[in-house]
């Protein structure tokens, strides 16, 4: 199945404090590269997001969220779908928050504030009301702690090719060497590019990929042993036993965890 393009949602007036714009984002489906005048905050209510920014790629369960300085160019795309909410924020409200993409924990009282942010957008109200839940849901930005998630992404276009191969197909199992000759590079070239682009070798890199890849089929609902064959894995034991290695608890453990601990740091 291949991915649909979803046309970047038009900019509105400057948000006074925060615009709420609600969305929901088919499977498979991604908006390209933009950038706004303001601050993002990118978060989905259900479903797993892929936000990538900086040259990284950050994949958000409803436990996180990416903050977006004012300028950045971005890409939100799903894999399964999920309910998008996207909240700007004026540039003199988020002040106070990060000034580089970062991802945010997302507390039980933050959803609440989102989800009725959502729900009252848009309705004329007597009293004050909606500054009083833009005012929490700015205050709960600012003590929300920052997540260490992020996926490295080459800026070479050969690499990049190769790295979005292995993201829509992690079970892939090309060496090095069959894709140099894939790129037209020995494979001497492609390893050292690749290693002091993204810090790692290709197999460790295909390996942190696919437990990104992992939190985000888990997050939109699919089974373990699902999850274990759509990335490559011999078996549903070999994923939970790499999960562990990693991570230090099975793949049920992690999604049931609350707060979400913090992912390859």
């Amino acid at each position: 199945m291949s991915w649909s393009i979803v046309a970047a949602p038009p900019d509105a007036p400057a948000p006074c404090p925060i615009t709420m714009r609600a969305q929901t984002i088919p499977a498979r489906h991604h908006f390209p590269e933009h950038a706004h005048d303001w601050h993002q905050l990118v978060y989905a209510v259900g479903g797993v997001l892929t936000v990538a920014a900086d040259q990284r790629t950050f994949v958000i369960s409803p436990d996180q969220a990416v903050w977006l300085p004012t300028g950045v160019p971005h890409s939100v795309a799903s894999l399964l779908g999920a309910e998008f909410r996207s909240l700007w924020i004026a540039n003199e409200a988020g002040g106070s928050l990060p000034t580089s993409p970062t991802v945010l924990a997302v507390s039980p009282l933050l959803k609440a504030l989102i989800v009725e942010a959502a729900e009252i957008d848009g309705k004329r109200l007597a009293d004050d009301y909606p500054d009083k839940i833009a005012a929490m849901i700015l205050d709960q930005l600012a003590r929300a702690p920052k997540l260490a998630t992020a996926l490295p992404w080459p800026k070479d276009g050969r690499l990049l090719a190769l790295c979005e191969a292995l993201y829509l197909d992690p079970s892939d199992e090309r060496t090095a060497e069959e894709w140099a000759k894939e790129l037209g590079m020995s494979s001497r070239t492609l390893t050292r590019r690749f290693e002091a682009e993204l810090g790692s070798t290709l197999r460790s890199w295909k390996r942190r990929l696919r437990l990104f890849r992992s939190i985000e089929l888990l997050g939109g609902g699919m089974s373990v042993t699902a999850t274990a064959i759509e990335l490559g894995y011999g078996s549903a034991s070999a994923f939970v036993f790499a999960f562990r290695s990693e991570l230090g608890c099975s793949p049920h453990a992690y999604m049931t965890q609350k707060p979400r601990r913090q992912f390859l740091q």
